[in-house]
């Protein structure tokens, strides 16, 4: 798979992607991630990148000429499944949506800022609008960090243990029951017996139960899609 993301603060995302299993899906080679600069597209001397918003208002809006030259060029090499603007008005993330990236090959994430970007570029561009909450961030890059880390994680070989993923929070519509480790007892808090029984098929039991009861009580509304 191949990540190519577009950004006015690429140093924003050097974490990210350069520690843990996103490094480690990077220099296994399951994975490339490129960062791009929208302002080296710039044509203005300046390297600005964003004016005035037309009709007036506050806030500024970024321009069409950098990231639809920089769109342009990479797909002069490259194919891709999505391109993606991370926006607060984009269909939120899920963990369905991150299965379905993940099964791509190259995908392209436009970080917005500012009031976001001139509307005449999705239209032409953009394939899909996603969102990682309602709320407002300073910029896309720690959404599109968000996004690349819940696609990333589910390519094969990038987890130690490949049936890790499947048993994640929301795979199945059910948030992932209570989990333990050692001690068996700590401060008189005690492991569930059935836990410690051996009892594989007593234990998955136990592990659905749980969720189940966890979604009830915690995300109702997962339970309305079944």
């Amino acid at each position: 798979m191949r990540i190519d993301i577009l950004t006015i603060l690429p140093r924003l995302l050097d974490g990210p992607f350069n520690d843990s299993i996103l490094k480690r899906a990077i220099d296994k080679g399951l994975v490339e991630v490129f960062i791009h600069d929208i302002r080296t597209y710039s044509k203005n001397k300046h390297k600005k990148v964003d004016d005035y918003a037309f009709g007036g208002g506050a806030g500024m809006v970024m321009q069409i000429q950098p990231i639809a030259d920089c769109i342009d060029f990479l797909k002069q090499s490259n194919d891709y499944d999505e391109i993606i603007y991370m926006t607060p008005d984009g269909k939120q993330l899920n963990q369905r949506m991150a299965n379905q990236l993940s099964l791509g090959g190259n995908l392209m994430i436009i970080c917005g800022h500012y009031k976001g970007i001139d509307e005449r570029l999705r239209e032409k561009y953009i394939t899909k609008e996603i969102s990682i909450g309602d709320y407002v961030l300073s910029g896309g890059e720690l959404a599109a960090a968000v996004l690349s880390d819940s696609i990333i994680r589910l390519i094969p070989g990038v987890l130690n243990d490949e049936t890790s993923a499947l048993t994640d929070s929301f795979q199945d519509d059910l948030l992932a029951p209570p989990v333990y480790t050692r001690p068996a007892e700590y401060d008189g808090m005690k492991v569930p017996e059935v836990l410690l029984s051996g009892n594989f098929k007593k234990i998955e039991e136990w592990r659905y139960e749980q969720a189940l009861e966890r979604t009830k009580k915690r995300r109702p509304d997962l339970l309305e899609k079944k």
